[in-house]
């Protein structure tokens, strides 16, 4: 296929007041995990104006837009729900009314990622506008659901409505560059049993929390023992929560549970992970259950689609055909050789690649700093550079 790359740069240059106009309509709609209904059939507005051939909505609340009727199924995603504001002094300004200026645009989900799903919409209107279809068609996905339980919506697509790309760029945020991989994570729950007394006699019960008390300095030693991997780094731990239950303030407490926010690095399992703290000394003495934990929040459409909460590591090779699209795209595009890298965070990729093996690959705008923070915000070069490789991407692909 013959791509004039300088003409796709300047449509997507010309679409810049366009998907600024989107992205801020997106952040002006709150929504968080499971209540995303509004910001769903905002996309689904704008993807039939700009004149997607067929967009749907399944029964999870995904927005799908479809465009062409190649024979090569290309998929882009975007997950549109956030995460909340948190507190409200921490922002210079509102988190939904947002602000603009010349160079960024700020508000809950610019970056995290809805400037993502503004550019996929407009590099899709930029194929329409430019003919460059080929022997592929695009699948651009709204997703709910990510920020409570990451992948969810993707083994739904894929399980349910048998839908099976290709490949799928992922357009969480990487500042423009290619990220081929991310650690993956889980939930666990460490939970220990005592024996209630009064206060003012604790020898007569058993105190739960004080049996906690040495596992938690177990589990920060254990963090340092980690695998560590040479290309997504080292696995780690963190107790992110802890409950207790007792009968009141005057009494010991007869139940003590923690969650930790577990990273797998490439190598690891969910067994192993669980193995390694079931194995620790203090645990054994505690007689501690140790278990994963499950989602089962229903989406904002009422659908409940339970599944443990483990989000599996995922590398593609340097040289797969997907990422060296993108490197070819960002080249030709840009004249430039892009960075190659890897998230931080986790993304939808954990079910894409890691639960079914699809080829999964980054590139968007905005960056991973920006993610859940006060002050929010992303670049409009960015999104426009975005939106000329979401155009070019698939007619690469699929001449190869």
């Amino acid at each position: 296929m013959n791509i004039d790359f300088k003409r796709v740069m300047k449509k997507a240059e010309a679409f810049k007041p366009d998907i600024s106009r989107f992205l801020r309509d997106m952040v002006a709609i709150p929504s968080e995990s499971c209540e995303e209904r509004e910001i769903i059939l905002l996309i689904k507005r704008e993807m039939e104006s700009v004149g997607f051939d067929r967009v749907e909505i399944d029964p999870m609340g995904n927005v799908l837009g479809y465009l062409g009727n190649g024979s090569t199924l290309i998929a882009m995603d975007a997950h549109i729900d956030t995460v909340g504001v948190g507190n409200l002094d921490n922002w210079d300004f509102d988190p939904y009314q947002g602000f603009e200026d010349d160079e960024v645009i700020g508000g809950r989900g610019t970056s995290d990622q809805e400037g993502g799903m503004a550019a996929m919409v407009y590099g899709a209107k930029i194929i329409k506008d430019l003919d460059l279809f080929g022997d592929y068609t695009l699948l651009v996905t709204g997703t709910v659901q990510e920020e409570d339980c990451d992948g969810l919506c993707w083994q739904y697509i894929i399980e349910k409505s048998g839908i099976k790309p290709d490949f799928v760029v992922s357009t969480e945020p990487t500042s423009c560059r290619i990220y081929r991989g991310q650690r993956g994570r889980m939930e666990i729950r460490v939970q220990v049993k005592g024996v209630s007394a009064h206060g003012s006699a604790p020898e007569r019960g058993d105190n739960a929390i004080f049996k906690m008390a040495p596992i938690l300095n177990e589990l920060q030693d254990l963090h340092t023992r980690l695998k560590d991997d040479t290309f997504l780094g080292k696995g780690s731990l963190t107790v992110s929560e802890i409950f207790f239950t007792a009968p009141s303030r005057c009494a010991v407490a007869d139940s003590c549970a923690i969650s930790i926010d577990r990273r797998l690095t490439w190598g690891e399992s969910w067994e192993s992970a669980l193995e390694e703290i079931r194995d620790l000394p203090a645990v054994k003495r505690a007689g501690a259950e140790v278990s994963m934990y499950n989602y089962d929040r229903p989406a904002y459409t009422g659908l409940v689609y339970p599944t443990e909460c483990y989000f599996p590591a995922w590398v593609l090779p340097e040289d797969h055909a997907a990422c060296q699209t993108l490197v070819e795209a960002y080249t030709s595009l840009f004249e430039e050789k892009p960075i190659v890298d890897k998230w931080t965070f986790s993304t939808n990729g954990v079910s894409i690649m890691g639960r079914y093996g699809i080829p999964c690959i980054g590139f968007g705008p905005g960056h991973e700093d920006q993610a859940h923070a006060p002050n929010e915000k992303t670049w409009k070069r960015e999104l426009v550079q975005a939106a000329a490789m979401y155009a070019v991407i698939p007619g690469i692909y699929s001449a190869k």
